[in-house]
């Protein structure tokens, strides 16, 4: 993958979610709530306090989602960033 984020810019990889409730049902994809960590994967220039291979947590329903090499990322402005696990 060749994808530099621009600014003030993290791409990030949404970390993946238990399918399964504690009882054991499993939960189908479609009712899920996507979750709001993500492992980074890239950070632009202006970006000092994130660094790759950290987890975030961000803002729900923030981030453009983009796909590259097969693989589903997501753009996030450092601001929708709520803080490094």
């Amino acid at each position: 993958m060749n994808f530099k984020p621009l600014g003030e810019r993290v791409l990030v990889e949404r970390t993946e979610v238990e399918n399964k409730t504690a009882s054991g049902i499993i939960i189908p994809d479609n009712a899920k709530e996507k979750p709001q960590t993500a492992k980074v994967v890239a950070v632009g220039n202006k970006v000092e306090d994130i660094k790759v291979g950290e987890v975030v947590v961000f803002e729900q329903f923030r981030g453009t989602e983009i796909k590259l090499d097969g693989k589903d990322y997501l753009v996030l402005n450092i601001e929708n960033i709520i803080g490094v696990m």
